[in-house]
């Protein structure tokens, strides 16, 4: 969907840092989806989320982005945020339905327009 200098490739290392969660939704043939929280001292920032397209329209992406709020929660992050991109239409609206708010800019991510920003309170 994007040009890849546009898209963020965590190498595994990145993955299993002490700040970050990474969590698998599976059923007895796959995993469906996936997701990954960063722990900052402030807050907590959504850095990945994919559901596998045959697993899409079975409530994955909730499931996963359920559990990425309680992580956040858990672990004590007032709030959590996203940056993500415009056109993501059906991801907006999941977003949506769980709380986030559109905010303004965060983190290292440039003000060019490329970027939509969102947070919620955990």
């Amino acid at each position: 969907m994007f040009p890849r200098e546009a898209c963020e490739f965590p190498d595994p290392e990145t993955l299993i840092a002490p700040k970050i969660r990474f969590v698998a939704a599976h059923d007895e043939m796959c995993v469906c989806g996936i997701g990954a929280i960063v722990l900052y001292d402030d807050h907590a920032e959504v850095k990945a989320m994919f559901t596998a397209s045959d697993a899409r329209g079975r409530g994955v992406a909730d499931a996963v982005l359920r559990h990425l709020i309680a992580l956040a929660r858990m672990e004590g992050r007032p709030c959590l945020r996203l940056e993500t991109a415009p056109g993501l239409d059906v991801a907006h609206r999941l977003y949506a339905r769980h709380g986030f708010r559109r905010r303004g800019r965060f983190g290292p991510y440039p003000d060019d327009g490329s970027s939509l920003f969102f947070e919620r309170s955990t």
